[in-house]
Formats: structure tokens, sequence, C-alpha cells
């Protein structure tokens, strides 16, 4: 294709991933350079019948004026990431120079709030995704291998918890496992625990999460590897079967091969969906047990006081920073091999 055709042709998509991608991850990351303007704060003078006092107030019209001047608020360059609402770096140093162990420090680094929310996020992330790609493979063969007839119902409540809002299958799912729900009292009566609640214990709240995340992305992916198995070669596996292959020998070495593209591209995606994990966490009402780092974000940007923008987008910037870590050795590995077939 002559560089000119090139150039033409893929203009459209470049102009819209600046506009809708680059430009937003770049206001972001001003945003989170800077931090909300204080009020301002005036000192005036009350009298009423007993005599006189003195008191502050906010004076709204020099602070109004104030952020209008600097709408993104008052520069703080890296502060805000190495606060200790974030990467705490004050705090890890003393807690390193104080911990009697290893395990000492690891422990009182999860107590802080952002590694608190890292330590969910990844957990939730490497179980989750995995779980969701062997689970839908093993859908979608078992779909597959039904009888036509039986084939549109089953793919229809295959898919139903994919086409349930995220949301409200937490929040279905969490009215379950309450100690009224079915889940919740079977529970109890299987360990013969009246008090036994699957809301009060933190390991019990990220297996709860964890389940919900494999139930609901699980769809996906079968979807994904459904399709992929209608493009397996005929011939291969009628030429194996010949050979005296077995199922599973047929599904190890023709089967798995063919698909494995498509299971790197399930991968990226549930990587990318894992660790912005939110929904489950609201639904469940499990902040208390488990938070994320899109749940922090959300916090952040609903303050009872003001939105701590700055702090949201800083947050928003380490999981960017994050997901992209996270995905650097699968596209590395996709990109060498590319490199190799060429």
């Amino acid at each position: 294709m002559p560089h000119r055709t090139f150039f033409w042709f893929v203009l459209p998509s470049v102009l819209a991933m600046i506009v809708f991608i680059a430009l937003p991850i770049a206001s972001v990351f001003m945003q989170s350079l800077h931090v909300a303007h204080d009020r301002v704060m005036v000192e005036v003078e009350n009298c009423g019948p007993f005599g006189c006092k003195k008191e502050m107030q906010v004076d709204a019209a020099a602070t109004e004026a104030l952020r209008r001047a600097e709408p993104l608020g008052q520069f703080a360059g890296l502060s805000i990431y190495l606060n200790r609402n974030h990467l705490a770096t004050g705090e890890l140093a003393q807690m390193w120079s104080g911990a009697s162990s290893l395990g000492a420090f690891l422990s009182s680094m999860f107590a802080l709030p952002f590694y608190k929310a890292l330590l969910f996020t990844l957990a939730y992330t490497f179980v989750v995704t995995p779980f969701v790609i062997v689970l839908g493979f093993a859908i979608a063969l078992a779909v597959n291998a039904v009888p036509r007839v039986l084939k549109g119902p089953t793919i229809f409540f295959s898919l139903l918890p994919m086409i349930i809002t995220p949301l409200i299958g937490s929040l279905v799912l969490f009215w379950m496992i309450d100690a009224n729900g079915v889940i919740g009292a079977t529970i109890q009566r299987l360990a013969n625990d009246p008090n036994l609640s699957l809301k009060a214990s933190a390991p019990l709240t990220w297996i709860m999460l964890m389940v919900y995340g494999i139930w609901h992305s699980a769809p996906f992916a079968f979807v994904v590897f459904y399709a992929g198995l209608q493009t397996v070669p005929a011939d291969t596996l009628e030429s194996a079967m010949i050979d005296g292959a077995s199922r599973w020998e047929r599904i190890r070495y023709v089967v798995i091969p063919h698909l494995a593209p498509l299971a790197t591209f399930v991968g990226l995606i549930q990587l990318m969906d894992n660790f912005r994990v939110f929904e489950p966490v609201v639904g469940f009402n499990a902040e208390a047990h488990a938070t994320s780092l899109s749940w922090i974000i959300y916090n952040d940007l609903k303050n009872q006081g003001e939105p701590l923008y700055g702090s949201a987008a800083a947050t928003s910037m380490l999981t960017i920073f994050g997901v992209a870590l996270l995905l650097s050795p699968v596209l590395v590995r996709t990109w060498c091999d590319f490199s190799r077939k060429r």
C-alpha cells in the first residue's frame, strides 16, 4: 500500500485515539498535579445583645474568584502521588526502619489505604482471569457438543450472567448470601453455626467477590471460544480421529493450539477489566473488607466535603500504569511471536 494511501487510511483512527484517549489521559495527569485551593477565611466581628465577638468565616466571593483564576487548583507536583493515601513513601520508610521483620513490614504496608486496595485488586485479577479463561473454554466445548436442537436455549442461558447489569447481578448475589438468603441460610445449616455470616468475614467476602467476578465474566470468554471452535479445521480433526486420537488428545493437540491467539485476547481483556474491578465492591457493600483502586477513585469523587479531583486523578494514573504493567509481558510476547512469523 502506498504511504499516502496508508496515511489517509489510518488518519481517522489516529485522530479518534488522540481526542478520546490521549487528551483525556493528559488532562487527568495534569489534574493529578494540582490540589484544590483552600477556602479563603476572613475574620468578622459579630455583635449581639451580650457584646461582640470575632469569628472566622469563609469569604465565598474571594474563594470563587481564586478558583476561577486557577480552575485546576494549586500546583502540588508529585506530592499527591507520594502522600499517605497513595504511594506513602514517607510512611513506608518509617515502617521499614522500625519493622522487626519483613512480615511485620508487609502487614503494616497493606494496612495503608492504597496498598490495601492494590492487594485486593491484584488478588482479584490473578484469581478471576485464569478461572474465566478455563471456565469459558470448558463451557464452549460443552455447548459445541450439544445437539443442534438444544444449542439455542443452551447458548441463551450461558449468556445470562453477561446480560444482567453488573451492579444488579452483584446486588442479587448480595441478597442471596444474606443470613435470610438462600446461600447464606444454607451455609449456616451446613456449618451448624447460626451466627456464621459471609458478610462479616474478610476472607469469605473476598471469595464471594471473586466467585461473582468469574460468574459474570465467563460468558464473554465462552462467546469468544465458541466462535473460535467453529473455525477449527474439520480435516485436521478427522485426521486425528483416524489416527486414533482420543477426544482429550484432539482438544490438547488440535483445538487448544488453534485457539491460543483467542486465549491471549481474552486474557488481555480480562486483565484490563478485572484490574478495574468496582461494581462488585459497591454492590456487595464490601468496603469494610475489600476495596479496589477504582473504589478509591469513586470514594474521592463522592467526598462529603468537596470532590478530591487531584487525589482521584492520581489514583487513575496509577491504575493506568498498573494496567500497562500487567499487559506488557503479554504484548511483548505477542510481538515477538509476530516478528518470528514474519
